[in-house]
């Protein structure tokens, strides 16, 4: 088989640029749009349409992200999509397509207003603002941890520009990841809970994808077990989102697996 020519290569290349560069905007926009701070539309803008219709849009939003961020990680839709595209240009794919369901959800979400609960004490709030900050960071200095550019498909377009094969991340432990087995998602659930002011929308939105992260973490984990059966072994040792109190397990020799769903 010959090579492929430059030219595509150069358009894989910057396909995959393209598809990071909207990732990364959508991905700062996720924190103003949590956080309501620095954004048009927020998660608490006024609300503007029916309480039940609201619920509805507001589910078939998240539904439709869920739907697309678990399918298509998944090991078997991985092998059929790779017909289609370039392999290489695989986990770029996934990124922007979930880079745009994202989009599509701060288009059209709808606020329902009303709130549940509000911290007005200051060091509460600035305890609360301070674990949202947390969060966001925790995310990016995990995605790093796990190799950021592979997670987000530079990685891959840049080794096919490169004309060189593939080879995947080796499977470690490194950092937090001898503490808790799911980082990424202990930071994710920060940036959904951290909040002084818990309004319906927001608490929506936080049990919603709270919900979806414990179902995903399931099916990654089933997927991470069949390729790799020593993540048995760090599952029984490592809990999911809080260490244990005392020392840790020795985790760090043991062998780990490539990078998450999200």
């Amino acid at each position: 088989m010959n090579p492929p020519s430059f030219l595509k290569r150069a358009t894989v290349l910057f396909y995959g640029v393209i598809a990071y560069a909207i990732f990364f905007v959508t991905f700062c926009y996720t924190i103003g749009f949590i956080g309501n701070f620095l954004v048009p539309k927020s998660m608490d803008s006024a609300a503007t349409t029916p309480l039940g219709l609201a619920i509805l849009i507001n589910f078939g939003l998240l539904a439709l992200f869920s739907v697309q961020h678990s399918v298509m990680a998944r090991p078997f839709f991985k092998r059929w999509f790779t017909r289609i595209i370039p392999e290489s240009a695989e986990r770029s794919t996934y990124t922007l397509l979930s880079s745009l369901c994202l989009i599509a959800l701060f288009w059209f979400w709808q606020p329902m207003g009303g709130v549940i609960w509000q911290v007005d004490n200051q060091a509460g709030r600035a305890l609360l603002w301070a674990g949202l900050v947390a969060g966001w960071l925790l995310v990016l200095v995990v995605s790093f941890l796990i190799n950021h550019f592979d997670l987000f498909g530079l990685r891959q377009v840049w080794l096919y520009f490169r004309n060189r094969p593939y080879t995947a991340i080796e499977f470690k432990t490194p950092g937090i990841y001898k503490l808790v087995r799911h980082p990424l998602y202990v930071g994710w659930l920060l940036l959904f809970w951290c909040t002084p002011t818990m309004t319906v929308t927001h608490l929506f939105f936080a049990v919603l994808t709270t919900g979806y992260i414990l179902v995903g973490m399931s099916l990654e984990e089933r997927d991470l077990q069949d390729a790799h059966p020593e993540y048995a072994g760090y599952k029984r040792n490592t809990p999911a989102f809080v260490p244990r109190v005392g020392n840790p397990p020795e985790t760090a020799s043991q062998p780990a697996t490539g990078a998450p769903e999200s």
